[in-house]
């Protein structure tokens, strides 16, 4: 188990939900405003911000680009997910963005979804957007009313010339696009009548949207409050990639004081499935599925990507990892890739991906500087995977000192948690989720 210690507060991104900016956007998948606020203070406690670098190489909504931005700090982060860097990008670019202009568009907003929702004479106007072909699901995602709704606010968006203001509408409407639509977030995306939900036959979409954007205006009003008060504003970038693109992004080497990062676990949680409604309404994502999330660049990738290959192996030497594996390989093997054999090719792609990140990272970080990434341990077929500790001992082989594992969080949950008891009550092995932060330093 994860060495106990104090200092860090609960990593949950519940917490955020009513922080300035991190509250712009809910997601299932992050962690705490306090936690990075805490990992700030711990690792880099020193005086001359503006030349230091904070890096998210699993940007997500952008928990920790915000905190260090906030902190004068110089911030950097990747994210494949198009909606979830589209939501980056838009919080720490939100000191350029004039309030002003804002201000007028929300109040214009109004106006045009009023005119053409509600007023007899324009009502009966057809919107110029369609939904998009690429999102399906068991049901459809807005019944005809809202999507009417849904398609006029498309219109307005596709008319507004300034990019930033475009974003920030955009944000807006995939931000509420499922509070009004069939479906829920229970955590993950499901559809409203498997969890005891009325449909939503009717919703006002305008006002929805324009209440989000007015709590994302006074948010934007704060920062730049608190940006006045610094004698220069950092430096942001979001690069929609994945971390390993770095080495051909990036011309700068050994930069980063911190990194503060969670990457996806190792449960086979499908992390585009919540954003399938964004992806394809706003126009981030083409064809069907998850292709507009790129889930095939995704760390560790997903167990239906790679349960059917041939038998994957680890790519660099680790005896004991290796043990595990073939331990999972042999679990089960009349289910074929459903089994054991299938398992295990997540596991091996899971690691790889693993040593290629710590690899990224030796070449990212000064010397001296602090990793902090947060991890949970895994049961694949009824066997418990320390990812945390694996993951240390993977970054010691590619030349990081593994310093501590901190545990955060005792017991958690996790839909993908194969043949335990999490899961099931029969079965033979009896085990907690937990939730650690892996301290590594070059």
């Amino acid at each position: 188990m994860a060495k106990r210690t104090n200092g860090f507060r609960d990593p949950a991104f519940t917490k955020n939900r009513e922080a300035p900016l991190h509250r712009w956007v809910p997601w299932v998948a992050g962690f705490s405003a306090q936690f990075v606020q805490d990992c700030l203070n711990k690792y880099l406690p020193g005086t001359a911000p503006n030349s230091q670098w904070v890096l998210d190489p699993f940007a997500g909504v952008g928990t920790t680009l915000v905190e260090g931005y906030l902190r004068g700090l110089n911030v950097l982060g990747f994210e494949i997910n198009p909606y979830a860097a589209l939501a980056a990008q838009s919080k720490v670019g939100a000191n350029e963005v004039s309030a002003s202009l804002l201000s007028r568009k929300i109040r214009a907003f109004e106006s045009y979804m009023a005119r053409m929702c509600e007023n007899h004479a324009t009502c009966g106007k057809n919107p110029k957007s369609q939904a998009p072909n690429g999102f399906s699901g068991r049901i459809r995602l807005f019944n005809p009313k809202v999507e009417r709704k849904v398609l006029y606010a498309l219109d307005f968006i596709s008319n507004l010339e300034d990019r930033r203001m475009r974003d920030l509408f955009r944000l807006s409407l995939g931000s509420v696009m499922v509070s009004v639509s069939n479906y829920s977030y229970e955590p993950s995306l499901t559809r409203r009548s498997a969890v005891g939900k009325p449909p939503i036959e009717d919703a006002p979409v305008g006002e929805v949207v324009a209440t989000k954007l007015k709590l994302m205006l006074e948010d934007i009003e704060w920062l730049q409050d608190e940006m006045r008060a610094m004698p220069r504003a950092p430096r942001a970038r979001v690069i929609p990639e994945s971390i390993f693109s770095a080495p051909e992004r990036l011309k700068a080497k050994e930069f980063v004081d911190l990194v503060v990062t969670s990457p996806p676990y190792l449960n086979n949680y499908h992390y585009p499935r919540n954003t399938r409604p964004q992806l394809h309404w706003l126009g981030l994502a083409s064809g069907t599925g998850y292709h507009g999330a790129r889930e095939n660049e995704s760390f560790g990738k997903f167990w239906q990507t790679v349960r059917s290959c041939a038998p994957i192996k680890l790519s660099f030497i680790f005896p004991g990892l290796e043990e595990v594996i073939a331990t999972i390989r042999g679990l089960n093997k009349e289910e074929g890739a459903y089994g054991g054999p299938g398992w295990a090719n997540y596991l091996a792609t899971y690691f790889n991906d693993t040593h290629r990140f710590c690899q990224a990272l030796t070449q990212l970080l000064r010397p001296g500087g602090v990793a902090a990434i947060v991890l949970g341990n895994s049961i694949i077929q009824g066997v418990e995977v320390r990812t945390d500790q694996y993951f240390g001992q993977i970054a010691a082989l590619c030349g990081l000192s593994f310093e501590d594992s901190i545990l955060l969080r005792k017991k958690r949950t996790g839909s993908s948690i194969i043949r335990s008891s999490v899961r099931v009550d029969k079965a033979s092995l009896k085990t907690d989720l937990y939730e650690s932060a892996i301290i590594l330093r070059k």
